[in-house]
């Protein structure tokens, strides 16, 4: 078995300390942070007959939903 990191899950208490409070903070401020994060891949099945025409699409949607990210950037004045 392989052991990445070092951090210790830590038992619940019903009062929780300002240190449990900041780290929960820090947590959803991440989460909060990414965002829209997307692979921009709608969602649904697709079956192809290839890995190139699955490729395709992927290549294909990620550049649309590229742009459209771009021109709504723009469009706010970023």
């Amino acid at each position: 078995m392989r052991i990445v990191g070092d951090r210790v899950q830590r038992p619940l208490s019903l009062r929780p300390s300002a240190e449990r409070l900041e780290e929960g903070l820090r947590f959803v401020a991440e989460m909060a942070a990414l965002g829209n994060a997307s692979t921009f891949i709608p969602k649904g099945v697709y079956r192809f007959r290839t890995q190139a025409e699955a490729e395709e699409q992927r290549i294909a949607s990620l550049a649309r939903g590229i742009a459209a990210r771009s021109a709504a950037a723009r469009a706010a004045g970023r």
